[in-house]
């Protein structure tokens, strides 16, 4: 209550009341014997007659409070750096589904288990932050609203954030997603943790768009994050920044998906390792070279002539490499590890991808530009969504502002990990 809500010319004036595609279905009288299983058709109106539809809308606006359940657990050598590990419950009875609790059982058992280490004297050395959000499924309410109040004391912070968002979606195929400078400890965590090396190989980590409250991290904070699920393999095929706005049909029961809980265990054995790592590991487990790497597969069979592209990518690889050859060697050699070196270093580290945010991304789109739309991209999507409106268009307009905001972003980048050469 008394936020301003600004009036965009892009937004519409008009109500629109979502319906479930089960209604729209009965609503069309789409015959069963049109519908293939192997692909969509669309629904149409039946050619025959005319059907008068009435939709009888009885919304009614009102305030609800949206509770955030934060708690943490200082660290001894950097309290002030902060690894958040977010879940979230359901706070208005609205939405029947049960993805949130695969989340709340597994940061319970988290938290149960280092406080098994607490008891015997173990304090981490960075501060690890609990957050059990609420409103996710209105729109991540809870996370948005707690990070723009602490905004300022969470961009300087924040070494990381690590979600459990919908962790049991499924339960053929472990799908890690990291952010590029996180990838290597993602793939190494997982590679130790795993039993079964066919349903999940270590070279599998992607940095693809998630769903969820890290979304507030990785797009205004530009904080490296990290998230273990299981799913179907069907699901991790197609795009998934819109399915928050679909409501399933049916919601799996977690116990159908999981009725041992093993799937459970193993999310928070990797979820808990990585977490641990980054709060205890003297110099932050954050790669420079892979952010590098990533820049230059993104550019990879890119439509469209680029040449100051490459030209400042492999100079920001040029660079990384020194950086991760020169300073992360002796960083970490106990004989080399003077305190205020290894703080200058770490607050080096803790920034590298907040010169990849954007100021502005097309709908649909992350702000921080090293995250693909899907698996089955590898360009920059903001690049990629240009292209496409540009031939559509007929106008080169959209596609130079996007190539001035990736050219301006890698060369910020290289900027950066030179100053950080720099300052050692």
């Amino acid at each position: 209550d008394g936020s301003y809500r600004r009036n965009r010319l892009n937004l519409t004036t008009l109500l629109v009341q979502p319906i479930s595609a089960v209604l729209a279905k009965r609503l069309v009288s789409l015959p069963e014997d049109t519908v293939q299983k192997d692909r969509c058709i669309p629904l149409q109106m039946p050619a025959t007659g005319k059907k008068i539809i009435s939709l009888n809308v009885q919304s009614v606006t009102t305030y609800k409070t949206i509770s955030n359940v934060i708690g943490y657990l200082k660290g001894t050598v950097f309290p002030d750096r902060y690894v958040i590990i977010g879940s979230h419950h359901n706070g208005l009875n609205a939405y029947g589904g049960q993805e949130w609790a695969s989340s709340t059982a597994i940061i319970t058992a988290f938290i149960q288990a280092l406080m098994l280490k607490v008891k015997r004297g173990w304090r981490p050395d960075r501060t690890i932050v609990f957050c059990s959000w609420g409103g996710t499924s209105f729109g991540n309410i809870g996370s948005y609203e707690w990070a723009e109040d602490l905004e300022r004391v969470l961009q300087r912070n924040v070494v990381a954030y690590v979600s459990l968002h919908n962790p049991v979606r499924g339960n053929s195929t472990l799908h890690p997603v990291a952010s590029p400078s996180l990838q290597q400890l993602a793939a190494e965590s997982q590679s130790f943790n795993c039993m079964e090396k066919t349903k999940c190989p270590g070279s599998n980590v992607s940095s693809v768009q998630t769903q969820g409250d890290s979304d507030y991290f990785i797009n205004h904070l530009g904080v490296p994050a990290t998230q273990f699920s299981y799913e179907d393999i069907k699901t991790s095929e197609d795009s998934s920044f819109l399915s928050e706005a679909l409501f399933p049909v049916h919601t799996t029961k977690t116990e159908e998906l999981d009725p041992s809980f093993s799937l459970h265990e193993t999310i928070a054995k990797l979820t808990g390792q990585v977490t641990l790592q980054i709060a205890n590991e003297p110099v932050l487990p954050f790669n420079a070279l892979d952010i590098a790497l990533e820049v230059q597969n993104s550019l990879k069979g890119a439509e469209v002539d680029i040449p100051q592209l490459l030209a400042a990518a492999s100079r920001l690889r040029d660079t990384a490499e020194l950086f991760q050859s020169d300073e992360m060697r002796p960083a970490n050699d106990p004989k080399e590890r003077a305190p205020v070196r290894v703080r200058m270093l770490n607050d080096v580290l803790q920034s590298l991808e907040k010169s990849f945010l954007v100021r502005q991304a097309p709908p649909g789109l992350y702000r921080n530009i090293l995250y693909r739309l899907d698996e089955r991209t590898s360009q920059f999507s903001v690049l990629q969504k240009a292209l496409e409106h540009c031939k559509l268009h007929q106008s080169n307009e959209t596609i130079q502002a996007a190539l001035s905001e990736v050219l301006n972003s890698i060369n910020s980048a290289q900027v950066y990990f030179k100053a950080g050469l720099d300052v050692f």
